[in-house]
C-alpha cells in the first residue's frame, strides 16, 4: 500500500509541476490587454479556455497531492 501512495505521489507532484510551468505569467498579457485580449482573460468563457483549464488542473492536483501525502504519512 505505501509503495502505491509513493507512485501515485510522484505522479501527482510531476502533474503539478509541469501544470505550473505551463501557465503564463501574470505580466505576459500586458499586450494582449491592449488589444483586446481582457475579454479573454476576465470574461464569462474562461472557464473553457486554455488557461481556465490549466488553473483547474493545477488546483486538482494540488489537492491530489495534499491528500497522498497526508494518506503516506498516515500509513508510515
Amino acid at each position: 500500500m505505501e509503495t502505491v501512495m509513493r507512485i501515485l505521489l510522484i505522479i501527482a507532484s510531476l502533474f503539478l509541476i509541469a501544470s505550473i510551468l505551463l501557465q503564463s505569467g501574470k505580466s505576459a498579457g500586458m499586450s494582449g490587454d491592449i488589444a483586446g485580449g481582457a475579454e479573454s482573460i476576465w470574461g464569462k468563457n474562461k472557464g473553457r479556455s486554455y488557461e481556465g483549464k490549466l488553473e483547474k488542473a493545477t488546483a486538482a492536483s494540488a489537492i491530489f497531492f495534499l491528500i497522498a501525502s497526508l494518506i503516506l504519512v498516515a500509513i508510515q
